[in-house]
């Protein structure tokens, strides 16, 4: 499997950078997963010129091809005006709508402040969601104070185990694994496979309709 790591840090060295690397270690620990990091610093030139004449150039043609392929995504984003940076959006914006459809996605960022925090929840989570990726339900948020602090040690863990998760589980899936169905209450039925456990939508929409 290949675990990319998207992030818009700027400085160097740079806590957004860090606080991918560190997910990405906990998460490659629990996938044995490749891991790729795509610096979007490095990128900003090409991303600029994609928008004006259409054409992503090498290095950005590849880290685009990187991201879509990739079999789970981590990304970092700096908070800037109390939303994710300009770079980050960008790069994106000039991502082929679809690449991330189904594609488990963990979403993080820093700050100078606790404040931000809430930067997961109005900004990086609708813009996945829009792109119809799958968002792993613990965000990590860093801000300048947590860094050796109590707790972000303990959210990355549980953010990377649940990116971890759906990644072994699409790999399963496609590894020809067999669903199995199981009885449920109600009389609905379980589809079980890659560990997940999934009511088909047929068999709760025809629940509704005997309420």
């Amino acid at each position: 499997m290949k675990l990319v790591v998207v992030s818009a840090g700027l400085s160097v060295p740079s806590s957004t950078r860090l606080l991918g690397d560190r997910l990405a270690g906990a998460t490659a620990e629990r996938t044995s997963a490749d891991v790729q990091v795509v610096e979007l610093r490095d990128l900003a030139v090409e991303i600029a010129h994609n928008f004006t004449n259409g054409f992503p150039g090498p290095a950005l043609g590849a880290a685009l091809e990187a991201v879509a392929s990739a079999d789970g995504l981590i990304v970092v984003t700096p908070v800037f005006s109390a939303s994710y940076s300009g770079l980050f959006k960008s790069f994106f914006d000039v991502l082929d709508p679809d690449a991330l459809a189904g594609k488990p996605v963990l979403v993080a960022a820093t700050g100078g402040s606790a404040r931000h925090s809430l930067v997961l929840e109005h900004a990086l989570r609708p813009l996945f969601a829009y792109l119809r990726a799958v968002i792993v339900p613990t965000g990590v948020y860093a801000a300048s104070e947590d860094w050796g602090a109590e707790g972000l040690v303990e959210r990355i863990g549980r953010a990377a185990g649940e990116l971890a998760g759906l990644m072994n589980g699409l790999a399963a899936g496609r590894s020809g694994a067999v669903p199995v169905s199981l009885p449920t209450q109600g009389g609905a039925e379980l589809v079980r496979g890659g560990g997940f456990e999934v009511v088909p939508f047929e068999q709760q929409l025809a629940a509704l309709r005997s309420e």
